[in-house]
């Protein structure tokens, strides 16, 4: 692989956490990697700490540490899997859905509309990264 291409993709990742940290009014709100979180987490729920980990590239320990402060603040359950007493199930509630829709959501809109009004295939980026993110996997 490039370390170029590995380097600016590295480099759009902390743009877009302090993009995100930038646009949040509430100084103790979502941060980037939790809105992430909480976005994936509603397309797959209900879903398994270890799979949940899986999708987003982070380790078991990772999402366990990620995953306290947002069922403190009420915006995911986790639950025992009742087919397996080992595994968590996590789920969002209400308040963690809204709160995606509030910060998370909109981010994700504003990122898209800024690309395309600037002239960038926003599709055919995102088709690319998707291509590449499944190439590494496989390896």
């Amino acid at each position: 692989m490039d370390d170029g291409l590995a380097d600016l993709l590295h480099r759009v990742v902390m743009l877009l956490g302090e993009a995100a940290r930038q646009r949040n009014d509430d100084p103790g709100g979502l941060t980037y990697s939790q809105i992430r979180l909480l976005g994936t987490l509603e397309d797959i729920e209900p879903v398994t700490q270890h799979r949940l980990a899986q999708a987003l590239s982070v380790s078991d320990p990772a999402i366990s540490r990620s995953l306290r402060p947002l069922e403190a603040g009420g915006l995911v359950q986790i639950t025992i899997d009742p087919e397996h007493a080992r595994r968590r199930l996590v789920r969002l509630t209400e308040a963690g859905r809204d709160a995606f829709h509030t910060a998370g959501k909109p981010l994700y809109d504003e990122l898209r509309a800024g690309l395309v009004a600037a002239g960038f295939p926003y599709e055919r980026y995102l088709e690319d990264t998707l291509r590449l993110a499944e190439f590494l996997a496989s390896e």
